[in-house]
């Protein structure tokens, strides 16, 4: 029997070992089955007291948590990023607490300064930055000299480092100690110039890198800058680009002497020779470049200011030695001539002057004018100190006329003033030069240096210099005229004398009181120029000319109105010397006086200077510059026109500085008049004068003074004509009674008798002294107050007020009765007093007829106070 066939879908099914399993698109795989599963379960663990903040409660953190100690722990991790972040977060910390720095200052400073030298920029930059504004600057007031000692060592071994990036940095980290403390250049000057003197020999390693150069030479600029010597200059390169502060401050304990400068000597000496190769080396590349690049324009400025710094001190030194010459120092810089002479000679000076090529902008023609302007000072200076030959002297003399003519002036206004600080420092060489003769350069410099006088602008620096020039060459252009005025060359230096000495008023006219460093300078010139004038024909009229010009400066008068001029805002000082000049003239004329005498009368001037002014005047008086008319001229104006108080009612009263100042100018004025000489002819002189002014009826005060002049040169018997004693007969009287009704009651608690007392004694005095001095001019005072009672009744400020009229009367007489009270008080005018009995009786009965009479209506009270006078003056006469 056949066998049966199998079943194909069995067979199928065991034909199979693994069953696929079709899968969709980005389902996630389940694991394996035999996967081991490792996750771990925990629970955290808390542990009291623990926690890194509680740590740190008590410290102060920054921003970010993290403590002084940690943050310097930071800045010498592996990550650069970790360390300028650990410098940000120390410069946060110390702003947000200050006294973190006064505590830890040392050891942050210590540990700080290992960046110094740090491979990344910007951590230099960062550490750089924390210094400027915060550590250095608050740590003033610490000891300072152990913050530098902990700095420069680290300072001065990134200067050596290979990196010149990190050697260029050094030198800007030397600059900010110096900055900060300008007394450690002394102690490290030596090694200082050493490494500035390796980077320039070395510099063929980053010429390509203007900009590196570029910042080194003005590092060393400043450095210069810092000698003391040089501490004073004060042009555009002690300045960089980005305007750091100039570094001028040197305290004195950098030794002066040869000692002090002798160890840095030949530093100096060695760094000549090296610069005028470097200069050498941008010459090519300046004629072969279309345009003066200005990275290179600001090395080859810098190296020439290092080079006339380095120059300077050595003619500073040689100066200073040629006084001592048996000193070591001398014999060193004598040393040194060939060396600096050659440098120069050889490599700068052949050079001179660098002129354009076609192809330069007019940009850079105005920079190589620029350079030769700092050449010609190089040159100028090295001349003082070893006069160089005749032919290269006479090229540098013609740069200097073109300057001065403004040829070699820039267009632009930025230019103008760069050329003008140039200038500024080429001007001290012309009185040397002209004191020298130097042929015809004499004649030519002087006036090109007229012309750059005239020209320049009031105030600014180059008018400065001028004037400066002017008064360095008065004594040499005086000596020269001295021994011959007859000679072309002397007619000239006469001529440019006198043109320089009329510019003067002007000048000080134009430069009013807003600039008053150059109105200092130019009233030192014109005492200078008044000193020499009275012992120099030369200078006698010239000088004596200047007061016409001169009467703006002070004021000017027209009739009731004075416009002041710039003295009385000008300092102090200024204002001295003004006054100083005033005495060389040898004539003061009338106007001119009027015009000082006007701004006397200022109420801003100072009493200091009015007293001052006064003085002044005087002695130029004694000294015969003022006629005797004119000084008594100006006294009588003084005394006139000064205004005390407008408050009538309490002159004399208050305690009023300017009426105190104005008593003082009195009793001055008074005393100078009494020291004249001849008292009789004094008052034939101001007689006249004075009681015309007096009939005018000047305030109180003004009168006084006016009739305390007038005592103070009159004699016993008087002088006065009979004329001036009738006018002062009838002024005396109303002068007396209003003297009187001025000063307030006696019982009043403000102003106790004894005030009173004074105040009345003041202003009656000069009155007393006259009627001692003139028996008949009692009698016309005493006549005058009679007529006066009985035209009281006529005298009312308004005719339909009869009450007004009441008082008025009622014043007049108790103003008569207190006069006549206090004649009879006064010891010398009692004795008077009893010759004019009936005229005292005459005033009795009319004061009794005027309380009874029906023209006058009283009421009870008005009688009772007029039957009071009448019984004082009753008292008296029995």
């Amino acid at each position: 029997m056949p066998r049966a066939k199998p079943n194909s879908k069995k067979q199928k099914q065991r034909g199979v070992d693994f069953k696929k399993i079709r899968r969709k698109i980005g389902r996630k795989l389940p694991p394996p089955n035999n996967t081991t599963n490792t996750e771990v379960k925990f629970k955290a663990i808390v542990l009291p007291e623990q926690s890194v903040a509680a740590e740190k409660v008590g410290f102060a953190v920054n921003k970010k948590g993290l403590t002084l100690k940690e943050l310097l722990q930071k800045t010498s991790h592996h990550n650069a990023k970790a360390r300028r972040d650990a410098l940000m977060g120390i410069k946060d910390l110390f702003s947000k607490h200050p006294e973190e720095l006064k505590l830890h200052k040392y050891a942050a400073i210590e540990k700080l300064r290992e960046r110094i030298g740090d491979e990344d920029k910007v951590v230099r930059k960062s550490l750089y930055d924390l210094f400027k504004s915060v550590i250095l600057p608050g740590c003033k007031e610490d000891n300072q000299e152990l913050i530098v000692s902990l700095l420069m060592a680290y300072i001065f071994n990134a200067m050596t480092h290979l990196s010149v990036d990190i050697r260029i940095m050094a030198f800007d980290f030397l600059d900010l100690v110096l900055e900060f403390y300008p007394p450690s250049f002394s102690s490290y000057a030596e090694k200082i110039f050493q490494n500035y003197e390796d980077i320039l020999r070395k510099n063929q390693y980053y010429l390509q890198d203007k900009g590196k150069l570029k910042d080194s030479l003005a590092g060393l600029v400043r450095c210069l800058s810092l000698l003391p010597w040089n501490k004073g200059e004060t042009d555009l390169h002690n300045k960089d680009e980005t305007g750091q502060r100039v570094l001028h401050a040197f305290e004195a304990d950098m030794l002066v002497s040869s000692n002090g400068f002798s160890h840095i000597i030949k530093k100096l000496k060695d760094l000549v020779p090296v610069l005028t190769n470097s200069f050498h080396e941008f010459i090519p590349s300046v004629h072969g470049m279309e345009s003066l690049e200005g990275k290179s324009f600001g090395c080859m400025v810098s190296i020439l200011h290092s080079i006339d710094l380095i120059v300077r001190s050595f003619v500073h030194e040689t100066d200073k030695e040629s006084e001592s010459p048996s000193s070591q120092g001398g014999r060193d810089v004598a040393d040194l001539d060939v060396t600096i002479f050659s440098a120069l000679l050889k490599k700068l000076f052949p050079l001179f002057p660098l002129n354009p090529v076609p192809h330069l902008s007019e940009k850079d023609c105005d920079r190589l004018a620029d350079l030769n302007m700092i050449i010609a000072k190089i040159f100028f200076d090295l001349n003082e100190w070893n006069c160089l030959a005749p032919d290269l002297l006479e090229k540098f003399l013609e740069f200097l006329e073109n300057a001065l003519l403004g040829k070699v002036c820039r267009a632009s206004q930025s230019g103008k003033a760069v050329w003008e600080k140039h200038l500024v420092q080429l001007l001290p060489f012309i009185p040397k030069l002209v004191s020298c003769g130097a042929s015809c350069w004499t004649s030519r410099l002087l006036q090109a240096f007229t012309k750059t006088f005239k020209e320049s602008k009031p105030g600014s620096s180059l008018k400065l210099a001028c004037l400066s020039a002017i008064e360095d060459m008065l004594t040499p252009i005086l000596s020269m005229l001295s021994l011959d005025t007859s000679t072309t060359e002397s007619l000239e230096l006469q001529g440019a004398l006198i043109s320089w000495i009329s510019e003067l008023p002007l000048l000080l006219i134009q430069l009013g009181d807003k600039n008053p460093a150059c109105s200092l300078a130019v009233l030192r010139l014109q005492l200078c120029i008044g000193q020499r004038a009275l012992l120099n024909s030369s200078l006698f009229w010239v000088y004596d000319n200047m007061q016409h010009s001169l009467q703006e400066f002070y004021s000017t008068c027209q009739g009731e109105h004075i416009s002041y001029g710039p003295f009385l805002g000008l300092p102090r000082e200024s204002q001295e010397l003004s006054l100083c000049c005033i005495y060389y003239f040898s004539h003061l004329e009338l106007p001119f006086l009027k015009s000082i005498a006007c701004c006397c009368l200022s109420p801003d001037l100072d009493p200091h200077v009015l007293f001052r002014i006064i003085e002044i005047l005087n002695s130029a008086y004694k000294e015969g510059h003022i006629k005797i008319a004119d000084h008594l001229s100006v006294f009588i104006t003084l005394v006139l026109r000064f205004k005390v108080s407008p408050e009538v009612c309490s002159a004399g009263m208050k305690i009023d500085p300017i009426c105190q100042t104005f008593k003082s100018i009195t009793s001055v004025l008074c005393s100078y008049m009494a020291q004249m000489g001849d008292n009789y002819l004094v008052l034939q002189i101001i007689e006249k004068v004075i009681i015309d002014q007096i009939m005018l009826k000047p305030p109180l005060d003004n009168s006084c003074s006016l009739l305390r002049m007038l005592v103070s040169v009159d004699s016993k018997p008087t002088s006065l004509s009979d004329q001036s004693i009738t006018t002062l007969g009838h002024y005396l009287s109303e002068y007396l009674m209003y003297a009187v009704q001025c000063i307030p009651e006696g019982d009043d608690e403000q102003h106790p008798p004894s005030v009173q007392t004074r105040a009345l004694h003041y202003y009656l005095l000069p009155c007393f002294f006259l009627f001692d001095r003139c028996h008949k001019l009692v009698n016309l005072v005493l006549k005058s107050m009679g007529s006066a009672i009985t035209d009281s009744t006529l005298l009312a400020m308004s005719d339909n007020c009869i009450q007004q009229q009441t008082r008025n009367c009622l014043i007049r007489v108790n103003a008569i009765t207190s006069v006549i009270v206090l004649m009879h008080k006064d010891v010398k005018l009692q004795q008077i007093m009893s010759l004019f009995k009936e005229d005292v009786d005459n005033i009795t009965r009319k004061v009794h007829s005027l309380q009874f009479s029906e023209k006058v209506s009283m009421t009870i009270e008005e009688r009772h106070k007029m039957q009071c006078v009448s019984d004082r003056l009753k008292i008296l006469t029995r």
